[in-house]
């Protein structure tokens, strides 16, 4: 049985309100790289990104992370656009849903290859099922769920929707 959790209206708030989060916590920065992973978490990251540009005048560049989500050990990661420096640099990840962590932590691997400024993850949903040492600094709304059931984000335009099954 598919029910919904959170509606449009809801999520929107919540967006604007981990965009401020974010530059509260980045205030002093002069650039921000946010990594949207590919599909639902770089849709959220430009949503992310409009809200930021409405309250800072922070630099902001906007990558897409693309891997295996289902098997992210062995999968090859991607960052587009590809020309994008790290070094030094404040980098957010940014998913949908935080589950068991698995992979948002091999999505943080490319970026320990450079000396980055600090790197943070964002998500709308934390699920707290983690098997991997990995947290979300930013937050849209943490559900306590059973293993069994499935968050599922829909992302439709400018409407999203998420749903417990």
């Amino acid at each position: 049985m598919k029910t919904q959790v959170l509606d449009s209206k809801q999520i929107s708030k919540m967006i604007k309100r981990m965009a401020y989060q974010i530059y509260e916590s980045n205030f002093s920065e002069k650039e921000l790289i946010l990594i949207g992973i590919a599909g639902q978490g770089y849709e959220l990251a430009k949503l992310i990104q409009t809200e930021l540009e409405e309250i800072c005048n922070i630099r902001l560049q906007l990558t897409q992370l693309e891997l295996n989500k289902s098997k992210p050990e062995e999968s090859q990661i991607t960052l587009k656009p590809d020309n994008i420096k790290f070094a030094n640099k404040s980098i957010i990840v940014v998913d949908d849903v935080l589950n068991t962590g698995k992979t948002l932590i091999y999505s943080c691997l490319p970026f320990l290859k450079w000396q980055v400024k600090k790197l943070q993850v964002a998500v709308l949903v934390d699920r707290n099922h983690k098997n991997f040492p990995i947290s979300a600094d930013f937050i849209g709304i943490s559900l306590s769920t059973t293993l069994q059931e499935h968050i599922h984000v829909v992302m439709e335009k400018k409407k999203i929707n998420v749903y417990l099954e």
